[in-house]
Formats: structure tokens, sequence, C-alpha cells
């Protein structure tokens, strides 16, 4: 976990502050009509592994199209990201890309963003909103690679636990239920939704339980903790948030059950990639947070500048899809050395 710890340290520090233009055109976007570098602000969920690699695209895109960029990471939830969104506003930032934490309880604050600023969100959508469009992937259909996985490595069913940060997202749900239809053999509907708070039996299945922690390591290093304890006869765990997977591979080593679970994951933290060339972690979907980070500050610059979504290439939808991937050992080391040369680790 050493490795996992540092990124960590590394991302609640990850705040690059830059300065932005001052004169202010009609539509209230200072870059618009100054010229001048667009000031852009990309807000993520939580401080975690994956939000480094975001913040490595930013810094990309900031370099590649011409713009001053910060990270924002919020480490108290909700309350943290609110007083991140209401602080930039007053700075009078030229765009914002978000990650709502709760898009249904957000809807007030998003709008009043997107009246001041150019608003987009990533990762996580917020559909309801007054944003200009969703930069990521379709978690529905991603959730259901990562069901595969799960079919792929527990060919005769069993006892599954899913870890997740939390349901209140829009990714989270869509991601969950995704996991849920393609274990189960269901026809693809990102609208159906499985209470979370139930075991769901069906078929070779049971689905002992959706286990959420807030974005609280320790709480959800708890939760496998407590699956074990409860469920002794426990065959396989999906851990669907990046850090999740990292924790339950802990989890087990200490608790001597490493290799005696069926581990599935989401997402590419080192300790996964590792785990999966061990054969200890079966195979995880991954997205793409470096295009995530780039492609928002594109975005972002491009609207600040006067482009229409249009020109951008976003479709009319408004969403500008990043597909997810498979990854098995057979092409970890591939994905992974492409992975470390993205950001310059090679």
């Amino acid at each position: 976990m050493k490795r996992f710890l540092s990124c960590l340290l590394v991302a609640s520090l990850a705040v690059g502050c830059s300065g932005r233009s001052s004169s202010t055109s009609s539509s209230g976007n200072p870059s618009e009509t100054s010229g001048e570098r667009p000031s852009v602000a990309y807000v993520t969920n939580c401080v975690a592994s994956f939000w480094v690699i975001a913040k490595a695209g930013v810094e990309k895109g900031g370099q590649e199209f011409d713009s001053d960029v910060e990270v924002l990471m919020p480490t108290e939830g909700i309350t943290d990201q609110t007083r991140m969104i209401e602080d930039l506003i007053t700075k009078g930032v030229d765009g914002i890309a978000i990650t709502a934490i709760d898009p249904d309880n957000q809807i007030d604050l998003l709008n009043k963003a997107a009246q001041h600023t150019h608003l987009i969100t990533h990762d996580s959508d917020a559909p309801g909103s007054d944003r200009e469009c969703y930069i990521g992937m379709d978690n529905y259909l991603a959730g259901r690679l990562c069901g595969e996985l799960v079919k792929e490595a527990m060919p005769e069913g069993g006892k599954v636990a899913l870890f997740i940060g939390r349901m209140d997202q829009d990714n989270a749900r869509r991601r969950r239920q995704g996991v849920i239809d393609a274990m189960l053999d269901r026809s693809e509907d990102a609208s159906r939704m499985d209470p979370p708070d139930a075991a769901i039996v069906e078929g070779k299945w049971n689905i002992v339980g959706t286990y959420t922690d807030k974005t609280n390591f320790s709480a959800a290093k708890a939760n496998v903790e407590d699956v074990m304890s409860r469920h002794p006869d426990i065959q396989g765990m999906v851990g669907l948030f990046a850090y999740n997977p990292p924790l339950i591979l802990e989890a087990l080593t200490q608790a001597d059950k490493l290799g005696k679970i069926q581990v599935i994951a989401f997402d590419e933290a080192d300790e996964t990639l590792a785990g999966i060339q061990a054969g200890h972690v079966f195979g995880t979907v991954v997205q793409n947070p470096f295009e995530y980070g780039r492609q928002s500050v594109r975005v972002l610059a491009g609207l600040a500048r006067g482009q229409s979504l249009e020109e951008l290439g976003i479709p009319n939808s408004k969403f500008l899809n990043i597909p997810a991937e498979q990854i098995r050992k057979e092409n970890v080391d591939q994905y992974w050395a492409d992975l470390k040369k993205t950001l310059g680790q090679e």
C-alpha cells in the first residue's frame, strides 16, 4: 500500500493555482473576448490514485490548449466540494469540470455555476443540471464489462459482495447496476435499479450486499473484514471504486485469504494491476482518467474562446464517450507499460 498512500499524499496537495484574465465579455466569461489564457478548474469527488492520473491529463491539457489549470480534490465529501464550487464562482474562472458527488441534491449549486461560467461534468454526470456536456464513459455498459469478468472468474456462480464508495453518484448507481445485470444475464436497461440495501439471490448467484464507505478508506477496509466475518464462505469480491480493490487485497492478505477469494476490480490502481500480474486479481475494467482531464481542459478552453460544442466535436447527445477496457493477465503488462509512458514514469 506504500505507493498507493504516497499517491494519495501527492493528490491531497495537488491544487495548481494560477492567474486568470480580468476582462469580462457580455456572456460573463472573461477569456471569450480578452484573448487571454482561459482559467480552467477540474474538481474531483475525493482524493484517490485515480485522480492523480486525471491531474496529469489536466496539466497536459493546460500546456496543449494554452490554459491556466487547477485541480481540486475534496477531502470532506459534498461539503468540501460545495465550498470549492462556490469559491470558483467567486473567483470567476472561465470553466469548471466537476464530477458531482450527489447530482440530485447539487442541482441548484451546479445551475448557479452554469450561470456564471462554462460548466461540464466528467467521470460522473449530472444530467438534470445545466451542464453543457459530459466527458467520460457509459458507466452502465462499463459495469456490464465488469460483470462479464465476474462470470469468467466464477463460472459456477457463488457468493459475491460488491464494494463501492457511495450510491448517490450517477456513475456509482449505473456501474453497480451494470455489474448485476451482466452477472444475472439480464437485458440491457440502464434505468433498472436493484435496491442497494438488499441481497440479490437469483439463479446461481448470491450477491450478499453492496457495501458503501463514503470514500473513507478505513471504512472501506472494515467493510471487507465485516463481509469475511459474516460470510466465511464468500467466494468473490468486486471493488468498484479505484481504492476498493487495493483495500480488498490488503484485508485478504491480513486474513490469510489472498488467492482463496476471487477479486474482480475497477480502475487501474498500481496494487490492482500488480494483483492481476500475481494472479490475485482476476481482472479489472479501466477508464481513461488521463483523457478525462485532458479533454475537459480542451473543451472548456474552447468554450471560453467562443467555440461551440459542435466545433469542439461534441455529439448532439452532449456526451463525449471515452470507452472503458477490460484488463486481464494476458494484457496487463502492455497496458501498465503504456500507462507509465503516458504519465512519464518509464
